[in-house]
């Protein structure tokens, strides 16, 4: 049994552009989605994993994750997966004592980035950086399983 205790934020800048230490490519689809929990497939660098976790809105949440064969994994996303698929970049950002996830995301999501850092208790604590804005950890909205329902496209037509 795994826990994910993560806050999620805007970005009030582009400093954090200047100490990007890494970049992955991310596709990941959702198999369920319900207000209970998720069932997702993603797939980044060649290799492809099964996520399983609570729709808890918050910062404390139940996770399990697996890897699962790549051929497996893209046929699982091809053919059983929601649409649309959630296309990003993350980008991963030293700050302090933790590294930050900074989601830039692509297709119907373009336009959208948020960052993500994730702590090992809920009471630890963790400072922002300056390019930190506002949190959203609590708006389900900002949820990846939510923007493949409703992207990101959309809430501008709103």
């Amino acid at each position: 049994m795994a826990d994910e205790i993560e806050h999620k934020f805007l970005l009030a800048n582009n400093e954090w552009k200047k100490n990007i230490q890494q970049s992955l490519e991310y596709k990941q689809g959702y198999m369920i989605s319900d207000h209970k929990r998720s069932v997702r497939i993603r797939i980044s660098n060649n290799k492809a994993w099964l996520n399983i976790k609570s729709a808890t809105i918050g910062n404390f949440r139940k996770e399990y994750e697996y890897e699962i064969p790549l051929e497996d994994g893209q046929e699982i996303l091809n053919t059983l997966c929601e649409k649309p698929i959630i296309e990003k970049t993350r980008h991963l950002v030293t700050h302090k004592q933790h590294t930050w996830e900074i989601d830039v995301f692509k297709g119907d999501n373009a336009g959208l980035i948020i960052a993500e850092v994730e702590l090992q208790s809920i009471d630890e604590p963790f400072s922002k950086p300056s390019w930190v804005g506002r949190e959203v950890t609590e708006e389900r909205k900002y949820y990846n399983n939510a923007l493949c329902k409703n992207p990101y496209n959309n809430w501008k037509q709103a």
